[in-house]
């Protein structure tokens, strides 16, 4: 059963590819918003994978994030995500960026528990039924 307090920082430094005018968000050399998001996501589902039964994973349902700072190539960024509420196949989670500087982003997370051979399954049967 996963309880909320479990939680997860993922530091990593903004590069060239990683920002606004390279991935499309923008057109300047700074963090990217899409990649502030996907790292504050990737910190949610593995702080809960370990807690996952066999077959298990997560998937992304809602994301409410403000980016409040931009952040330069060439600087670190931390991403923390901390499950705040467990609800059944709900979870919730608190999200953070920072840089040297101070908060970078900030928001809740919401991610569903789901059953990986299902959920698969249920992708490519789209694939195999388009028109």
């Amino acid at each position: 059963m996963l309880q909320p307090g479990l939680s997860l920082e993922i530091t990593f430094s903004v590069t060239p590819d990683l920002t606004a005018k390279t991935v499309g968000s923008g057109t300047l050399d700074v963090l990217a918003t899409p990649v502030m998001i996907a790292r504050m996501e990737q910190a949610a589902w593995t702080a809960v994978a370990p807690h996952l039964a066999q077959g298990e994973g997560t998937v992304g349902t809602l994301m409410n994030v403000q980016h409040l700072s931009p952040t330069p190539v060439g600087m670190s960024v931390t991403c923390r995500a901390e499950l705040t509420e467990a609800d059944g196949r709900r979870l919730v989670f608190q999200v953070t960026a920072r840089d040297a500087h101070g908060l970078v982003g900030q928001g809740t997370h919401e991610r569903a528990v789901i059953q990986n051979d299902r959920f698969t399954a249920k992708a490519q049967k789209k694939l195999a039924s388009q028109p």
